[in-house]
């Protein structure tokens, strides 16, 4: 049977790059809040913000947008909203220990592969996840040399990604690795996507396909990310940096200064002067 990846034309994959994007921008920037935290509650806090921004906005709300676009040729589908739900706690989380692995305490390059190896492979059991939810009337096979290499994209991508997360700094670093981080899992998307192929098995008179339309879901799908975009936005905006603290540090120094140094000698009143002259010697006054 026919399958089709780009129903709408070049829209999906444009608003799936763009999301992904936009959650690697907003996880990496997270990610630099995090090696700037002065504890480990606070760097635990901003690892937990990335992984939301990582792990659901560039990863799994990429992935449904993509979605979008695939169909099988004279078939409807459906997708079951429990495992939907799931497939996206599945990549918040896997992302998340990533992070903690790679990230947490001092780094090294044996953390970050583990990390990656771990996040790589959730995200890849993430996908297939998310297409073990979608009901169509046809059977759904895979090439496993396909699925091998999504997967094998999937860790590189990872591990790429915990790299970045651990070492990147600096506005213009962070944009052109959130622009790498789209590639990398928009390629991961596509090429286990591309694995599929479906094949007539429906006999007549059995049941239409149960479960939520993609128009269903898009609507609560496209309010999570607004919201969720908007409070990391306002976090990382609201939190102070390593410039806020150390100006917050220099005007405590200034006040301290200021309230431990010593008060001025008292000046002299005009009475005072007039009095001292007046009580000289004559002669000292004739001279």
């Amino acid at each position: 049977m026919e399958i089709h990846h780009f129903v709408y034309g070049p829209i999906t994959p444009i608003l799936s790059y763009a999301l992904s994007v936009l959650g690697s921008l907003l996880g990496l920037t997270c990610a630099v809040r995090a090696r700037e935290a002065l504890n480990s509650a606070q760097r635990a806090w901003w690892l937990m913000l990335a992984a939301w921004a990582i792990g659901g906005t560039a990863i799994w709300s990429m992935h449904f947008m993509a979605m979008l676009g695939f169909s099988v040729q004279g078939r409807q589908i459906r997708y079951d909203v429990a495992l939907t739900a799931a497939s996206a706690l599945l990549a918040v989380v896997v992302v998340g220990v990533g992070l903690f692995i790679a990230a947490l305490g001092r780094p090294s390059f044996v953390k970050i592969l583990l990390g990656g190896l771990f996040a790589g492979l959730g995200v890849g059991a993430m996908h297939y996840t998310g297409m073990a939810a979608m009901r169509v009337d046809a059977q759904i096979d895979y090439d496993p040399t396909r699925v091998g290499l999504s997967l094998a994209i999937a860790v590189v991508a990872a591990t790429v990604a915990l790299w970045l997360v651990v070492n990147v700094k600096g506005a213009v670093a962070i944009v052109a690795s959130a622009l790498v981080m789209g590639v990398a899992v928009n390629g991961m998307h596509f090429t286990g996507m591309s694995s599929m192929s479906a094949h007539e098995h429906v006999t007549p008179g059995d049941p239409d396909p149960s479960g939520a339309t993609a128009s269903n879901l898009l609507v609560p799908i496209i309010l999570a990310v607004i919201l969720v975009a908007i409070a990391l936005i306002y976090a990382v905006l609201a939190a102070p940096n390593d410039d806020d603290r150390a100006g917050a540090a220099y005007i405590d120094a200034r006040m301290a200064h200021r309230e431990n140094a010593p008060p001025p000698p008292p000046e002299p009143s005009p009475h005072g002067l007039a009095a001292r002259r007046t009580n000289f010697p004559s002669s000292t006054r004739r001279r």
